[in-house]
């Protein structure tokens, strides 16, 4: 200050040169620590070093998880068989899929059950230490799409639980059904089914849906979704954007629905809104063709649909899965190699490939080429292995084996869960 001062008596042109050099000088300063150069790590002045990044064990683990391993963790596949055979321990030992699925056909009885699902988590378990812990699934919707043995009691569809007129019997069948899977050693229900059934002609839904209102699917849909999760088993809520209004079974063909994305809004994507604002944590994408959204492509093949309706509009950033690959709707159109890439590349984290072991090597072969050949962007496949690994930190999954089940327990809760007021 006392050398302004002093200058303070010469002319008005030096004082301005003073005090545009310290404007400088200031600003070189400035834009030299801007930098973050320094010439040594003590002197004064000296750049503090930004913060590190907080840690976050499952991004570590994804980078350094080589290829294989990922993309095996993106592909959900089916059991042929009611034993844990030496052909689908190699195909969890040596092709990686991070999940399984069983069907009617795999499941003879509770015991036998428990010695599969425990026989594929010891084959998981035997091919390395830090595997993660497999996804093993099932539909398990109740009414007639119900899998397990009849040794335990059946559950009521969701048609039925809905007419009672009590939301809160949803949660407690959501609670229920998750008792008794988890029992088994499952930790993934296909259910519950967010359609609403609005097509009488509807081939394939009818009584898998809560009803024909919007408002009811979600109310149901949501509270047996929240008593699923309470157990640790995650729910699939299915079938987006809507399986409601079709007259075609996707099994056999593609159906066609034609709605805009608006009249989606109104009626199917309701109950799907519902369950993304309660937290859902996954949802599984139907084979069906929306020609007023994507006239080119189904909705589990759709960017559109996948991240632009479901991911970006809607908000969701939870796992996507694909409904069954295997199923008519693709197979008769669709290559199913190229399919499966086409739907990761839509933004699906997992392709499920319900049936034939050589189905779900051709789905593994088809993505890993699409990784090499940059097809499919490194980025994408490590978020979606990403979702997938934190999905199943969240649940706490584990491989470990569950011991005799206590039917007699089990079926005593579920007749709790449905008895009628």
């Amino acid at each position: 200050m006392g050398i302004l001062l002093g200058i303070s008596t010469r002319r008005r042109d030096g004082m301005r040169n003073v005090r545009i050099g310290v404007v400088a000088l200031a600003l070189a300063v400035t834009t030299a620590g801007c930098t973050g150069w320094t010439s040594g790590k003590d002197e004064p002045g000296a750049v503090t070093p930004p913060p590190p990044a907080a840690a976050d064990p499952i991004r570590d683990r994804v980078r350094a998880m080589p290829l294989e391993d990922k993309i095996g963790q993106m592909v959900f596949a089916g059991v042929d068989g009611t034993e844990a055979s030496a052909e689908v321990r190699r195909l969890i030992a040596d092709d990686r899929v991070g999940g399984l699925i069983l069907y009617k056909d795999n499941i003879e009885s509770v015991e036998q059950t428990v010695r599969l699902l425990n026989g594929l988590k010891e084959a998981n378990r035997e091919a390395g230490a830090g595997r993660p812990p497999l996804l093993l699934g099932v539909d398990q919707e109740g009414g007639k799409v119900s899998r397990l043995p009849p040794q335990l009691e059946p559950f009521p569809s969701s048609r039925d639980v809905a007419k009672s007129g009590d939301a809160s019997r949803a949660r407690a069948i959501g609670e229920a059904l998750g008792e008794e899977l988890s029992a088994l050693g499952f930790n993934v229900d296909f259910a519950p089914v967010l359609d609403v059934d609005s097509n009488p002609r509807n081939p394939v839904i009818g009584s898998r849906s809560f009803g024909s209102s919007a408002s009811v699917v979600a109310s149901y849909g949501v509270e047996e979704m929240l008593g699923l999760r309470s157990k640790s088993v995650v729910p699939v809520v299915k079938h987006f954007p809507g399986h409601g209004d079709t007259s075609v079974d996707s099994h056999l063909e593609l159906p066609v629905v034609n709605k805009t994305a608006d009249e989606l809004r109104k009626l199917e994507l309701v109950p799907f809104a519902e369950a993304i604002r309660s937290k859902a944590d996954a949802v599984m994408i139907a084979h069906i063709l929306l020609p007023k959204v994507d006239p080119d492509r189904p909705a589990s093949m759709s960017p559109e649909i996948v991240a632009g309706l479901l991911r970006g509009d809607m908000g969701f950033d939870g796992v996507v899965m694909t409904d069954d690959m295997t199923m008519g709707a693709i197979l008769k159109h669709h290559d199913l190699g190229a399919a499966a890439v086409q739907s990761a590349k839509a933004g699906c984290d997992i392709v499920l490939v319900a049936h034939e072991y050589a189905n779900a090597r051709l789905v593994l072969d088809a993505l890993k080429e699409a990784a090499r050949s940059g097809e499919l962007p490194a980025e994408s496949i490590d978020r979606s292995v990403y979702r997938i690994l934190s999905l199943k930190e969240r649940y706490g999954l584990r491989d470990g084996e569950v011991g005799p089940v206590d039917v007699a327990k089990i079926n005593a809760a579920i007749r709790r869960a449905t008895a009628k007021p």
